[in-house]
């Protein structure tokens, strides 16, 4: 009986050790992939050319302690220039959404409406290139979700 509680026992440990590591390891290779961030000058520089800008809060619906973004979103005519922080995560990708929202409860339904502006690869600002067949005047937010566990990020209404 004892030697069945020592499997038993060993089992257990072995296996939380392991979803442990499984997490841990979810959670950290974003971070060790992570591209390096345009610096504070050449997203400053961007910003100023901007024809509308949003703030980034924590306090959205959608928000908990592993999904979260701050900080500014600045668009250009020809770029989406992010000023702050995001949690970090796996597949980000950037929306522009017809009309705000702050869970994804509310984005799924119009994923489909949404145009995708690209991956977001890192998680301190970030610069990305509006391809030239959207007009950012279509829509009203900016987007920020994780593809992977389809999770809302971080949203702001430029408009």
């Amino acid at each position: 009986m004892r030697r069945t509680l020592i499997i038993l026992a060993g089992i257990t440990t072995h296996a939380l050790f392991l979803a442990a590591g499984f997490v841990l390891g979810v959670y950290m290779l974003p971070i060790l992939t992570e591209r390096p961030s345009p610096s504070a000058a050449t997203l400053e520089a961007i910003a100023e050319n901007a024809l509308y800008a949003a703030d980034i809060t924590e306090d959205l619906r959608g928000n908990d302690f592993l999904h979260w973004g701050e900080g500014t979103i600045s668009l250009t005519q020809t770029q989406i220039v992010h000023e702050g922080e995001l949690a970090p995560g796996p597949d980000y990708v950037l929306y522009l959404v017809p009309q705000f929202v702050e869970h994804e409860d509310d984005f799924l339904p119009l994923k489909g409406e949404s145009q995708v502006i690209g991956p977001v690869n890192s998680f301190e600002g970030f610069a990305l290139d509006i391809p030239g067949d959207v007009d950012i005047d279509d829509y009203t937010t900016v987007l920020i979700w994780c593809e992977a566990f389809s999770e809302f990020i971080a949203a702001a209404q430029y408009r």
